[in-house]
């Protein structure tokens, strides 16, 4: 049983909106996550090395969430909601709990589109709500010209490799079943595409592995693919970086070296790296025509 959790806010206003996701705001309805990806930037010693222990429920979160939302709908505040930024907002407990369906039937009461990213199966349960939200959902007046839409629906591909996936992110849905959750969703109508990130260095990132990535989405009814690097956080026994490293000691610790090379004492990949593999990222989309970037234009 989860733990029981008591919050004073659930809707995280951004500083700006999100140039790549389009949202404006966040909302978790969990704390931690069963997914349990050893790369996560949210690790760290408040929850351990294995996350999935230590999930709480936020209890209160859907009065706390209508309030605020009304709030915002009254000002005329719209903005994309991303429903899950840090946990994946169906992880097999919301099976149970339905924390995500509420939160969802509330932004569809006060109008609000929604971005979701998941490496789950368990969105499809909640097709008829996002449907409704896609019809009704107010846009910032900017992006009603563009968007027009109010559900943007992505799946999360890190490798396609079943034997690293497994390691890295042990309680999520295999690679193939998000691409064949991708090409449900699309069939059902929604705006969806493939959140490559993180593509893993000297790993999936090559530019074999980056082509497989983006052919497997655009054949899965992707409309959009969204590439980016691996970010390590920490240094402490739980941290993203310290696990990230001990998976490449099993797998391969000739890349150690390499990612040493790469990270140094930092949290993020050299900025040379960085701009080689959006520089390849957009060369792969173009060739195969498919958008590094949610909006058409």
């Amino acid at each position: 049983m989860l733990q029981q959790k008591q919050v004073t806010s659930v809707l995280n206003k951004q500083k700006k909106r999100d140039e790549w996701f389009l949202t404006e705001y966040s909302v978790n309805p969990y704390e931690g996550c069963s997914c349990n990806c050893l790369y996560c930037y949210i690790r760290g010693s408040k929850y351990g090395e294995n996350m999935s222990e230590h999930l709480a429920i936020k209890a209160n979160a859907l009065e706390i969430l209508e309030k605020q939302l009304r709030n915002k709908a009254s000002k005329n505040q719209y903005g994309v909601v991303v429903v899950g930024s840090a946990t994946d907002a169906y992880m097999h407990q919301e099976e149970k709990y339905e924390l995500t369906r509420g939160f969802l039937k509330l932004l569809l009461k006060y109008r609000f589109p929604v971005f979701i990213s998941t490496k789950k199966l368990l969105i499809k349960r909640d097709i008829d709500i996002l449907k409704k939200i896609d019809a009704t959902a107010i846009l910032p007046s900017d992006l009603k010209d563009t968007l027009k839409r109010g559900t943007i629906l992505s799946v999360s591909i890190s490798s396609l490799d079943e034997k690293i996936t497994d390691i890295l992110e042990p309680g999520a849905a295999k690679p193939s079943e998000r691409l064949q959750l991708l090409f449900e969703l699309k069939k059902e109508g929604f705006l969806t595409g493939v959140n490559a990130i993180p593509l893993l260095p000297f790993i999936s990132d090559s530019d074999a592995e980056m082509e497989k990535i983006i052919i497997a989405a655009k054949a899965h009814g992707a409309e959009y693919i969204l590439i980016g690097g691996l970010t390590l956080f920490g240094t402490s026994s739980a941290d993203s970086k310290t696990l990230y490293y001990k998976f490449l000691e099993r797998y391969d610790r000739s890349l150690i070296t390499k990612y040493d090379q790469l990270y140094g004492d930092g949290y993020f990949a050299a900025k040379k790296y960085q701009q080689d593999l959006k520089e390849r990222a957009d060369r792969l989309c173009k060739k195969h025509e498919i958008r590094n970037k949610i909006l058409a234009i």
